[in-house]
């Protein structure tokens, strides 16, 4: 690790930029979860339908691997941790943070970086079901049996077709601006 009194301001400002803009999409994915969701009446634990979902996959087309999975697990997470789903946080710090990893390697894989909409939409629909997994082998081992969480598969499939259906178009026009491109 380099002494902080040699470091010159040019070669810090990457480091901090790159710390602030991964706190920004944490913030902007827990946001999109905390205030922007609806309950579902479905199954014995419900469901949560939010546009964190389409925040994690925009994160992911947008910056990336790294970025995406950061976002998605942390921003996620915490909003478990602040809303009464405690249990869940650390399974959706794994399984969001799958889905962002993998969102983000498929939309910019062969030097796409996230601007081919084709890639992208693949991308989303490739991460869900790994997300599904993460989510159906924990609730499984909490409910103690294999048929219960079948339950929340149709709430997760709604909230990350909901997801796509935000994500995609403002990625699209993201991409338009040059910062992104």
């Amino acid at each position: 690790m380099q002494n902080p009194q040699t470091l010159t301001p040019s070669s810090s400002r990457p480091k901090t930029f790159d710390l602030i803009l991964t706190s920004m999409l944490i913030a902007l994915v827990f946001v999109a979860t905390l205030l922007l969701n609806i309950r579902l009446p479905i199954a014995a634990n419900g469901g949560l339908v939010h546009l964190g979902t389409a925040m994690l996959f925009i994160a992911s087309m947008l910056f990336g691997p790294k970025k995406g999975a950061l976002a998605g697990s942390f921003g996620m997470a915490i909003f478990d941790l602040v809303s009464g789903w405690t249990l869940w946080a650390p399974f959706t710090f794994i399984a969001r943070g799958i889905q962002g990893y993998v969102v983000g390697k498929i939309a910019w894989a062969g030097g796409k970086n996230g601007s081919s909409v084709g890639l992208n939409i693949l991308a989303a629909i490739v991460s869900i079901p790994f997300m599904l997994a993460v989510y159906y082998v924990c609730e499984g081992i909490l409910y103690g049996n294999w048929y219960a969480p079948m339950a929340s598969i149709p709430g997760n499939l709604v909230q990350n077709g909901v997801g796509i259906l935000v994500a995609i178009p403002v990625v699209l026009v993201l991409k338009r601006i040059p910062y992104f491109k």
